[in-house]
Parts: structure tokens; C-alpha cells; sequence
């Protein structure tokens, strides 16, 4: 039986979930892996790219979670397994994939990670980031302009029309499912320190 420690980051849109994955992957090298909730969107190449762009990227639906699923389970038994990669600019799976190593720890980062039961059930510490929706926003515009190629009235419409009232119909709820809930991701210090702690003792005890 494994006894891999298996975090999950869950948080609004430009929360700052990602910062603190992020964070905590640099503090602890190949003892960590990394997966990303948005790299398991559904593939569409075979619809173009108007329709693709239309889509409601923030409904648990848009997600392959039985892929999810079941790389979380190939993980746990010591399984290297294969990611897909997301195009953000394509509105598709990419045709690449990233190898993720089975590591001590797999720390799984996402909007919606915590609004489904099997996904809920195979995290041993649930984490969600808190963060104001005025900031929320903000950052997502700067992010998806700047590092996605979208345009600014494309973000706007796009927050409107999904991104907010999905936030609102299971984001939101999904945090009562958190066992810390930690105020602007990674940015707070005093929380990354603690939760760095919890996983350098899960580190040590499977050393012995």
C-alpha cells in the first residue's frame, strides 16, 4: 500500500492556488510532483476553433476526470504516468504530454478539485485558496492577456458569462470541503511555512 501524500490546492480563478503550488514544488524538487487540474480539459481537436473558444471551460464537465482519476490512482501504486498538456492559446489538449514522476508527494492544483467525490476522496489534505474577487479578476486579465495571447474583451466576456456565476455555483461551495483554507495563496508566508512543515514530516517519516 502506498503511502504517498497526495495535497490538493483548490481556489477561485487568479486566487493565487497556482503561486502557491508552485512555491512548495520549488521548496522540494523530484520529493514533489505537480499536476495541473486544467491540463486534463477535455480534447477537442475535432471542433473548430470559434466553437472551442465558446466553450464553458469552468463546468466540472469541460474536465477528463476519468484520465485525472485514474493517473491519481497509477501514482499511488508508484506509476509514472503521462499528462496531457493544455494549449491555452488553442482552446485544446495539446498532442505533447509531460512525464510526472510517482514522488513522495503529488500535489494536485484546480478550480474545481474539490467539487467532485472521487477526486475529494483520493486527497489527503484539501487545501483552498481564499482570495477577494476584485484581485481574482484582476489577476486573470493580466494573466490570460499577457501569458495566454487573449485579448481584453474576450477575458471580460468570458468572466462574465462563466467564470463568475460558475465560481459562485461550485467553487465557492466546493470549500467547505477544505481542511486549511489559507488567504491569498501564496503570498501568505506564514501559511506556506506551515503547510512546508507538514509535508517535510510526511518526507521524514517515510524515510524511516
Amino acid at each position: 500500500m502506498s503511502n504517498r501524500l497526495f495535497i490538493g490546492i483548490a481556489g477561485g480563478s487568479g486566487s493565487g492556488k497556482t503561486t502557491l503550488a508552485e512555491r512548495l514544488a520549488e521548496c522540494f524538487g523530484d520529493r514533489m510532483a505537480l499536476l495541473r487540474h486544467d491540463d486534463y480539459y477535455k480534447a477537442q481537436s475535432g471542433i473548430p476553433i470559434e466553437v472551442r473558444a465558446a466553450q464553458n471551460f469552468d463546468h466540472p464537465d469541460a474536465f477528463d476526470t476519468e484520465l485525472l482519476l485514474r493517473h491519481l490512482d497509477d501514482l499511488r501504486q508508484g506509476r509514472d504516468i503521462a499528462s496531457p498538456i493544455y494549449n491555452y492559446s488553442q482552446h485544446d489538449r495539446s498532442s505533447e504530454t509531460r512525464e510526472v514522476k510517482a514522488a513522495d508527494v503529488i500535489l494536485l492544483e484546480g478550480i474545481l478539485i474539490f467539487e467532485n467525490p472521487e477526486l475529494r476522496e483520493r486527497l489527503d489534505i484539501k487545501i483552498f485558496v481564499d482570495t477577494d474577487a476584485d484581485l481574482r479578476i484582476v489577476r486573470r486579465i493580466k494573466r490570460d492577456v499577457s501569458e495566454r495571447g487573449r485579448d481584453l474583451d474576450s477575458v471580460i466576456s468570458q468572466y462574465v458569462a462563466t467564470v463568475k456565476p460558475m465560481h459562485e455555483a461550485f467553487v465557492e461551495p466546493s470549500k467547505r470541503y477544505a481542511d486549511i483554507i489559507v488567504p491569498e495563496g501564496g503570498m501568505n508566508r506564514v501559511a506556506l511555512d506551515m503547510i512546508k512543515e507538514r509535508i517535510v514530516s510526511h518526507i521524514e517519516n517515510r524515510k524511516e
